[in-house]
């Protein structure tokens, strides 16, 4: 029986996909903070240099991730229901980007040259195009929506209820404040509801966004 041959250990086949499945590891159990070259090699099994042949450095790790999570961005089929569409787009986009809580700020903030940041952009203005908006007002519109979307959902990945513990703690710690409005509102400002939040402020933003469409379509009033 012929015996194995001996040496040094195989090394893993590297991809670009590997490297990135190893960083969303690396993300998941670590935070974004602990991305690096050797972090991630250490994931692998390979030397740290070897990672070079396909991304370039931390900035392109980040990168790749946030484009991976884009790119399984799953669009959904407009409907010619503006209010329905837009809303459908950004539950896409939040799954999406909870897929993966800990790198959900990388789909969030980082600038992508690539096409997988451009799908959603694409998808939002055919939609305020079709609502009846100028090119230009779609623009504005658009980035009007995107801040708000990101904004909320930053804050669902970041933020923790004010004052921490359970919501009757919070609620005692407000309505013991001393201050007036807060007192008065303490039992709301205690929930922290995630769904809701994102829930309330998308739909005030679609409300925000086709009242301003409609209010340029009908022109000024004559008085």
């Amino acid at each position: 029986m012929t015996e194995p041959r001996r040496g040094r250990p195989r090394t893993p086949l590297l991809s670009r996909e590997s490297i990135v499945a190893a960083t969303l590891q690396v993300i998941d159990v670590e935070g974004v903070g602990a991305v690096g070259m050797r972090s991630v090699a250490r994931a692998l099994g390979v030397d740290a240099k070897s990672l070079y042949n396909h991304v370039d450095g931390k900035d392109g790790l980040l990168d790749a991730v946030a484009e991976q999570l884009l790119g399984g961005l799953v669009l959904p089929e407009p409907t010619g229901d503006a209010r329905r569409d837009l809303h459908a787009i950004a539950d896409a986009f939040r799954s999406r980007a909870l897929t993966h809580p800990a790198a959900a700020p990388l789909v969030l903030t980082r600038q992508l040259s690539s096409l997988e940041g451009l799908a959603p952009v694409d998808a939002v203005l055919a939609v305020l195009l079709a609502a009846g908006a100028s090119a230009q007002e779609s623009v504005h519109l658009l980035r009007m929506l995107l801040a708000t979307l990101i904004g909320t959902l930053l804050r669902e990945v970041s933020a923790a209820p004010a004052f921490g513990g359970d919501e009757r703690a919070r609620r005692e710690a407000l309505q013991a404040s001393g201050l007036s409005a807060v007192v008065r509102t303490a039992p709301y400002i205690a929930e922290f509801d995630r769904a809701a939040e994102f829930e309330y402020t998308v739909d005030l933003a679609i409300t925000a966004v086709l009242d301003r469409i409609e209010r340029q379509r009908s022109g000024p009033r004559s008085s």
